[in-house]
């Protein structure tokens, strides 16, 4: 029963709290994130180590005078529910509801929109200089997991605050995790620093030593920060944070309310740039996710009772990949495999089982994955890639660079792309089309089923050119005759009236629509085809299978017989392939009507995959419409 956290309503009621009143705080903190993520789905693990980390932070600080900036933000429960969200907590990552990141529209407390790693530093660096110029008090805190230090931007970030020497206050949060476990001469360092029982004593003593001196007044603090340094640095190596300006305090327990607000509150006195190291446990408080850790990081509804996850009998994309991929590493074993800190969510988990000489988790740098990638193809490899294609943005010079300027034989496999549930904008895959399509030297493909997939990924091992595959998060559909059909570059397959319904034999006006789609839309579009001849629309179904390089002599074969066309596209319009095959048409056959349904020009928020299409009039009923208004002019 909820006796605390329903009375906060920001972070003033916090402070108010008797200190034996923190840990029942906690306790229930822990209840609210499981019972909900338990309904919605959600980051689960992340969260629930971060309470006290979070009920620390807002009771030393000043929120919103003092600025916390999240890294992704995936661990910003406990922070929505001391921040006066806790009446609509149970909304979370529902359509219409409060987000799963941090939001600037929610509440003044949530600096900046994230969801993407290791851009705390960058933002809250920015934020502080530019406070100082404008004159604007109050401390500016970024919140990174060691996790997210292995991307570059982190430490390019932290190199320049040691550089400008701002007091910035950077809390790294070590868990020893990302998604999954972390990987890397970083992740080691830090561990080292954590464990060595002889730092941990050494710290232990100085400190007690130091704890026993009088604190007169703010300039004797600083120098009591400084004498500790210099303590430590007579007797234990400087560390990485230290050699880049920061002063360093730590490793701390992170489940210790009281050492931390005691360390937050010395530490925000301080005028220079400072890194507070604190060891927390992932999933801490709830056993199924401290005991597994990677599945309890992103997952969808499951029994609050014993961790139970809902299994689901129908394959997805990403399983297809999965099987595909490792059918084709036993007959080849040039294939390499490469992922960005998403071994289980890109289905590689697998992979790196079987061939763990062959798998290569780069942690959270997905540019250095794709630079890498054309170094191993240099050597003669086969490298696939799998990569998020909302994450997969962040790497679109090195894929231009380093890719296919040299023309480097690999696969890069999008995971994601289209509408993704419950994330929100920061995750949506919707621009990669657009992204990619004009890259010289790359072609893109897009199954629509799981045996197509498994003929793509085949094909695409043999390519001696960078393929680029996309397909959704969401099942298979039913499998057709026509997705066995062989690959021919730049050509789709057509789905006849008579395969999509029986009842299509009955329609007169036969032979007049066409739809056109993409992979991952394929199966909204089948609904439409179906409804549409259930309303007398004979209506067959071209699946593009490629995006990048289009036969144009072909395509315009095929619509040539058709008098609508209608494109469906699980991309933004903006720069689509729908836009270049509507002008092939219109300069060809200027008397057809065509039309595109396609992803507006704007950020998409969260909800489910239907949702989501609904929303943007980019689902089963809203393709049947456009089509009938075809018809109509």
């Amino acid at each position: 029963m909820i006796t605390i956290l329903s009375d906060i309503h920001n972070p003033e009621d916090l402070k108010n709290l008797d200190n034996k009143d923190l840990p029942l705080l906690a306790k229930e903190i822990r209840k609210k994130i499981i019972d909900v993520v338990g309904k919605n789905g959600g980051h689960l693990a992340s969260n629930l180590g971060v309470v006290e980390l979070t009920i620390a932070l807002h009771r030393s600080f000043d929120s919103p005078k003092d600025a916390f900036v999240w890294d992704v933000s995936h661990q910003c429960y406990a922070h929505k529910l001391l921040t006066g969200r806790y009446q609509v907590f149970d909304t979370l990552r529902k359509k219409g509801g409060i987000a799963g990141f941090t939001k600037k529209s929610e509440s003044v407390h949530d600096f900046f929109d994230a969801g993407h790693s290791s851009t705390s530093v960058s933002s809250a660096l920015g934020l502080l200089t530019g406070r100082s110029i404008i004159n604007c008090d109050g401390k500016v805190i970024a919140i990174i997991g060691d996790g997210a230090l292995t991307g570059g931007m982190a430490m390019e970030a932290l190199s320049h605050a040691g550089q400008i020497s701002k007091d910035l206050i950077v809390v790294l949060n070590d868990n020893q995790m990302s998604i999954g476990e972390n990987t890397g001469s970083l992740s080691r360092y830090l561990s080292r620093l954590t464990m060595t029982s002889t730092y941990q004593s050494f710290r232990y003593n100085i400190d007690r030593f130091v704890n026993k001196l009088p604190i007169i007044n703010k300039g004797f603090t600083k120098f009591i920060f400084r004498f500790k340094r210099a303590l430590k640095a007579l007797f234990y190596s400087n560390n990485f944070f230290v050699e880049l300006g920061f002063e360093y305090v730590g490793p701390l327990n992170g489940h210790s309310i009281e050492e931390l607000e005691k360390t937050f509150k010395t530490v925000k006195k301080l005028n220079r740039p400072v890194v507070v190291h604190v060891v927390t446990k992932k999933g801490r408080g709830y056993s199924p996710a401290e005991s597994d850790p990677a599945t309890f990081h992103g997952i969808g509804p499951f029994c609050t009772s014993d961790g139970t996850v809902e299994k689901f009998d129908n394959l997805s994309f990403t399983e297809a990949f999965s099987s595909s991929l490792l059918e084709l590493a036993e007959k080849n074993r040039n294939i390499v495999a490469i992922t960005a800190a998403m071994a289980k969510g890109t289905g590689l988990a697998s992979f790196a089982r079987k061939f763990p000489k062959r798998f290569f988790d780069v942690g959270i740098a997905e540019q250095h994955a794709v630079t890498f990638a054309g170094g191993l193809s240099a050597s003669g490899l086969i490298p696939v890639v799998a990569i998020y294609s909302t994450f997969m943005q962040r790497a679109v010079d090195q894929l231009i660079h380093d890719i296919a300027l040299p023309q480097a034989p690999s696969v890069f496999v999008l995971d994601r792309a289209g509408a993704v549930p419950d994330d929100g904008e920061t995750h949506q895959g919707i621009f990669d089309i657009a992204l990619f399509r004009s890259i010289p030297n790359t072609i893109m493909i897009a199954p629509a089923s799981a045996i197509e997939l498994k003929l793509c990924l085949q094909w695409a091992v043999k390519r001696n050119f960078p393929v680029i595959m996309r397909y959704p998060k969401s099942a298979c559909p039913s499998e057709l005759e026509e997705f066995s059909f062989p690959i021919e570059e730049g050509r789709g397959i057509i789905i006849s009236a008579d395969s999509i319904s029986i009842e299509a034999g009955n329609v007169k006006n036969s032979n007049s629509l066409l739809l056109v789609c993409t992979g991952g839309i394929y199966p909204e579009t089948l609904t439409a085809a179906r409804n549409l001849i259930l309303q007398g629309f004979s209506s067959d179904i071209y699946n593009l299978r490629f995006i990048k390089p289009i036969d144009k002599d072909y395509f315009l074969k095929v619509v040539s017989d058709y008098s609508h066309i209608v494109f469906v596209e699980d991309g933004i319009e903006n720069g689509g392939i729908s836009q270049q095959l509507k002008l092939y048409i219109k300069d060809e056959f200027p008397e057809k009507k065509v039309a595109i349904c396609a992803f507006p020009d704007k950020f998409l928020a969260q909800g489910k995959r239907n949702e989501i299409l609904e929303e943007v009039g980019v689902c089963p009923e809203a393709i049947a419409n456009l089509a009938k208004e075809l018809f109509s002019e």
